[in-house]
């Protein structure tokens, strides 16, 4: 319930609640919602009408209607000096002892993350907001049941924010009869608490937006900026957003991304797990763009080459950093051969994008931060960035982006047997309320998940065969899920029923879903 007309907050009440939902933050973030959703509203079914497009055959390339802009002299404005240095950065979600181990990691940067890595269950996003607030005013603590104490130290990484996606609804507060955005419910919670006391310490309100498709995207963001900035008396500009290039129509719109968003912008990330399924849902329709097993799929493969290539020198070009991909392994504590190879895996990607020109990288453990530190440290030296690196030599064609080569790829049935597993065990760790899952000493969020459910999809759309020649099929899949379940422990087991119902909708349905979180998102309270 809300005292206020046409507001609704249908979520539990609670003392958390009433904290982070005061008369004057639900006011600020329902202004957001009532000025903004229309136009958010208007970019959504743009996506829709340019995947019709897309499905029918129209292969994407960089706009002529922006050549102005991608031609221009411009730059993005200069980086706030706690900003300067991101020779790596953790990411995680808002829970309060990963918070805190982050916060104390090492890195330069935290991501504290409202999106793919969070299950947004209504307690998981309040309590996800209070824990913010403490972060902010470094009083977050944490009593672990085992008598463990866990509080910051003198010297922390600076914490960013990301928001959940434009797609994405908040169903537990109603505007005007429709969910709230969930994108400006996170933003403006956060904002409005927070703002202020940041800059108080030296700091500012800092964010990473996730899943944008156009420049028309950023500059929604870029106006819902300007709207709050003005709204409480913050400067204009004091917000500083990076943007991750996490969808490959977004990669050809870099230049005018952060172009919209000059005055606030912070960067470009390379997204790459996002990336990869944003690579198969849009061409889902395509035969000739069957991508191989997910482990096949490295940076190195040329679609992903071209991307980060071009992401490096749109940058720098522009005096905006550029930051690197997730290194999800997580150290097994049991196994020294199991992390002495999947550290050395983790060298050499940090080690190659040093040398390419990014001026960071993400990690998703603690325990990788002075492995990617080593690979930035041999680089960059005492400098903080190279963002003057301006690669030059760097000439991407939309044609590039599109090279969906792999040499030597394939679809293996122990390739179609894993995205099963890791499909499974992930929806049902998201229902459980965990969107953080260890899955084979990796850190699996939804982006992973959703790249195993669009290559299903899209494999047994496109009637593609494995190495054997075995046809993928819904046959194939409903006997591969049968006995992963069983597995698993049977439907009883945690909410493995729920999390098979679901992924068996994703795969089999005839229309894909464009996410996964949508219809999963049901299952949460």
């Amino acid at each position: 319930m809300s005292t206020m007309q046409g507001v609704e907050i249908i979520g539990a009440q609670s003392p958390a609640v009433e904290q982070v939902l005061t008369p004057e933050a639900l006011a600020f973030v329902v202004r957001l919602h009532r000025e903004f959703n229309s136009t958010r509203e208007a970019l959504l079914k743009r996506r829709a009408e340019r995947q019709e497009r897309l499905d029918a055959g129209e292969r994407p390339d960089f706009l002529p209607e922006t050549k102005a802009i991608r031609e221009g002299d411009w730059q993005v404005a200069p980086a706030p000096a706690d900003l300067l240095d991101r020779r790596v950065e953790i990411t995680g979600p808002v829970e309060r002892k990963m918070m805190i181990n982050a916060l104390n990691s090492g890195a330069k940067i935290f991501m504290s993350d409202l999106e793919d890595s969070l299950s947004p269950s209504w307690e998981n996003v309040i309590q996800g907001q209070i824990n913010l607030y403490d972060a902010v005013r470094r009083t977050i603590t944490f009593d672990n049941p085992d008598g463990r104490k866990y509080q910051l130290n003198e010297q922390t990484a600076v914490l960013l924010l990301r928001p959940r996606g434009w797609h994405l609804p908040e169903k537990h507060v109603l505007v005007d009869g429709e969910k709230i955005s969930a994108s400006l419910f996170d933003f403006g919670l956060h904002f409005f608490h927070n703002a202020q006391e940041l800059l108080s310490r030296g700091s500012g309100p800092y964010y990473y937006l996730p899943k944008l498709e156009s420049h028309l995207e950023a500059r929604l963001w870029n106006d819902v900026f300007n709207f709050a900035q003005d709204a409480l008396g913050v400067p204009r500009g004091t917000i500083r957003a990076t943007v991750l290039v996490e969808t490959i129509l977004g990669a050809f719109e870099m230049e005018e991304i952060l172009y919209e968003l000059r005055d606030h912008s912070a960067g470009l990330n390379a997204g790459r797990w996002d990336y990869i399924f944003s690579t198969i849902k849009k061409f889902r329709e395509r035969g000739d763009m069957i991508l191989p097993d997910r482990a096949q799929i490295t940076m190195t493969v040329p679609f992903m080459r071209a991307y980060t290539e071009l992401l490096v020198s749109t940058c720098h070009k522009r005096g905006a950093h550029a930051i690197g991909g997730m290194a999800a392994f997580i150290p097994s504590r049991r196994d020294a051969e199991v992390n002495r190879a999947a550290l050395g895996r983790v060298r050499e990607d940090k080690d190659r994008e040093a040398r390419d020109g990014f001026d960071g990288s993400w990690v998703a453990h603690p325990d990788l931060v002075p492995t990617a530190l080593e690979s930035f440290d041999k680089v960059l030296g005492d400098r903080p960035n190279q963002r003057e690196r301006l690669r030059e030599d760097v000439a991407v064609t939309g044609a590039d982006l599109q090279n969906f080569d792999i040499p030597g790829g394939a679809v293996t049935r122990e390739g179609f047997r894993m995205n099963v597993d890791v499909g499974l065990q992930y929806i049902n760790s998201w229902l459980l309320g965990n969107g953080a899952a260890a899955i084979y000493n990796l850190m699996e969020d939804a982006a992973t998940a959703e790249i195993s459910r669009g290559q299903l999809w899209q494999w047994i759309r496109n009637e593609a065969k494995l190495e054997d020649g075995t046809p993928c099929t819904i046959a194939l899949y409903n006997e591969v899920r049968a006995a992963e379940l069983e597995k698993a422990g049977g439907a009883s087991a945690g909410r493995y029923g729920e999390a098979a119902a679901i992924l068996d909708s994703l795969v089999t349905a005839h229309h894909f879903v464009e996410f996964l979180t949508l219809p999963a998102y049901g299952g949460l309270e």
